[in-house]
């Protein structure tokens, strides 16, 4: 009795590139793909998730070719969309950053700097820093990542292997995004523009009215309470806008 084992090298080869875009995406997908997860965990759930999803999307991608630059040209052709896909929502965490910064400055903590724990060796405001984390931690606690994983799938109907790269479309909407998460940070920090306005209107005033009083000395203290105080109150409405803009920009991938 003989096995055949002809099918191992197409089977290699389609496994190959499927985990070339899925890996690709899932090392900068925000939540899946942070640093403080163990590099090996990362890996071996992009190859767990190559393989489930294998039997959905064989049958869509084409025969090995017999040109070996060819196998190289669909392979570079998949890593280049996947970080793409995954760079472009990884810029959509920028939208905590931009919130706690603006946060911090109003509620006079700008100098007060911590780790960034979704990015190694990076510090950034200690608001900014927990929006970011928590972030994260919403992320899973409303099994966003499913949606994620399920934009991940459908991108292969969005973006076939035979399709040309587009990179000036990539690149627009990468733009874009800057702009929607600079919009959205600054949306998420809007009652603190106003407090930090309205707060230091009024601190100026007192100042020309009582010049001998160190009236900025004196409210720093209140500045920083009821910057906090307001935080707290007004935590989970920004935490839903972010989520809804994340949630968002998920939902383009699956058309």
């Amino acid at each position: 009795m003989t096995v055949g084992l002809d099918w191992l090298p197409n089977t290699a080869f389609v496994y190959l590139l499927l985990f070339s875009r899925i890996g690709s995406i899932l090392m900068l997908m925000p939540a899946l793909g942070e640093d403080m997860i163990p590099m090996r965990m990362r890996l071996s759930f992009a190859l767990a998730f190559t393989l489930v999803v294998y039997p959905l999307l064989a049958s869509s991608l084409p025969a090995m070719p017999a040109d070996f630059m060819a196998i190289v040209g669909f392979i570079f052709h998949e890593l280049a969309i996947g970080i793409m896909l995954g760079a472009i929502v990884r810029i959509t965490v920028m939208a905590t950053q931009v919130a706690g910064a603006i946060i911090a400055f109003q509620a006079g903590l700008s100098a007060a700097m911590a780790a960034d724990p979704t990015q190694v060796g990076v510090q950034g405001a200690v608001f900014g820093s927990f929006l970011s984390f928590l972030g994260m931690v919403l992320i899973f606690a409303t099994d966003l990542h499913h949606v994620a994983l399920a934009a991940t799938y459908d991108s292969y109907t969005l973006f076939p292997l035979d399709a040309p790269l587009m990179f000036d479309d990539a690149a627009q909407l990468a733009i874009r995004t800057v702009a929607g998460a600079f919009s959205v940070g600054v949306q998420m920090a809007a009652p603190f523009i106003v407090f930090g306005l309205v707060f230091n209107l009024g601190a100026g005033i007192l100042a020309r009215l009582m010049p001998a009083l160190q009236v900025f000395f004196l409210l720093m203290p209140a500045n920083i309470m009821i910057g906090l105080v307001l935080f707290a109150m007004l935590l989970t409405m920004m935490m839903g806008w972010y989520l809804s803009s994340f949630e968002a920009h998920l939902a383009m991938w699956r058309g």
